[in-house]
């Protein structure tokens, strides 16, 4: 069993977690799907290069995270952009060099690239 001042460590340690998410809150969101279909697909790569490239262009407004699978299976690697009070974006078919546009173009300058998403690809 756990002393008092063990579980107090454990819950202040959690509170922080839950801190830096909510400060996370008015962040552009990058999905990267990462369930079996995605990596099979090459989602892996993709998630380093948008992972590099944020950093290395210092995008603190920027979040890279994976997800399970995001259900249109046969356009993967799939990948969505969340930005707060705009509709989300669905990019399919994406490999490490098309992040690095995505990144260019619609992370730091704004511009969706239209060929790259699910509408220009169905």
């Amino acid at each position: 069993m756990k002393s008092l001042a063990e579980l107090q460590a454990i819950r202040d340690r959690a509170r922080a977690q839950v801190e830096i998410r909510e400060g996370m809150e008015g962040n552009i969101r990058v999905l990267v799907g990462m369930a079996t279909c995605g990596i099979a697909a090459g989602a892996r790569p993709v998630l380093t290069a948008f992972v590099d490239e944020v950093a290395k262009r210092q995008l603190k407004n920027v979040t890279v995270t994976q997800t399970g699978c995001i259900g249109i299976c046969q356009f993967e690697p799939v990948v969505e952009i969340v930005e707060p009070g705009k509709d989300k974006v669905t990019y399919v078919k994406m490999t490490p060099e098309k992040a690095l546009r995505v990144v260019n173009d619609h992370l730091v300058n704004g511009n969706v690239v239209t060929e790259y998403t699910i509408g220009a690809n169905s």
